[in-house]
């Protein structure tokens, strides 16, 4: 099973799933209920949160670096081309990190509510579910730079894309199937996906193309892939 909190966290070490009992023994529930909430208004929000939580760790490990807003000192991976007008959630992580806070202010990171909204939004589409060890510390900085160089892009090539989940970041190539499955929870815009499917080189005649590119410009601006 994949459990994305493997990956290099964060600078402290990670303690057990009941790391909050004693100091916000009810984060946990909070999380889970207003996450479950945001997936139930809008299902594909959960590929979103599961693909928030990988943008996230990709850069600096599992540190919240990519809720950071853009500040005089601070260039936010927001705004990083694989993220920009399309990484999408952050208003749930903030409205479940405003809940915990108002039970127990100044305990819980957000980057434990990033990892735990993770888990939770695969269980309420009916997906697996993992413990997650929790601990991690929230990161003042953000790396735009890193962002731009590390995360796959839409026109990455399948070498590349086992390369740097592999070298980097120490993920098997099903690890790398599991994580790119978030992607097809919903609604998938055709831009990033056109170049691949409509080379001319890839087409064995043009007759055999021509329902998918019949479909795709019967409904331009986004594809049906799937839902759970």
């Amino acid at each position: 099973m994949l459990v994305l909190s493997q990956v290099p966290a964060s600078e402290a070490q990670l303690s057990p799933p009941t790391f909050y009992d004693a100091t916000c023994p009810n984060a946990l529930a909070t999380i889970r209920t207003s996450i479950r909430q945001a997936v139930s208004r809008e299902r594909r929000m959960a590929g979103s949160l599961i693909r928030l939580h990988f943008h996230d760790c990709f850069v600096q490990g599992c540190d919240a670096s990519i809720l950071l807003d853009e500040t005089p000192t601070i260039r936010s991976e927001k705004t990083a081309f694989p993220n920009v007008n399309s990484v999408r959630g952050y208003e749930v992580i903030d409205a479940a990190k405003t809940l915990v806070e108002r039970i127990c202010p100044g305990v819980v990171s957000c980057a434990d509510i990033l990892t735990l909204a993770a888990r939770d939004a695969s269980v309420a589409v009916g997906g697996p579910t993992w413990n997650v060890r929790l601990g991690r510390r929230d990161s003042t900085t953000a790396n735009r730079d890193q962002a731009n160089r590390d995360l796959p892009g839409p026109d990455s090539t399948l070498q590349r894309l086992i390369d740097s989940f592999g070298i980097k970041n120490n993920l098997t190539p099903r690890d790398m199937v599991a994580l790119s499955g978030a992607h097809t929870l919903g609604l998938s815009p055709n831009a990033p996906r056109s170049a691949r499917e409509f080379t001319a080189t890839e087409r064995t005649s043009t007759q055999d193309s021509l329902p998918l590119e019949d479909a795709l410009a019967r409904k331009p601006e986004v594809t049906e892939i799937w839902r759970p």
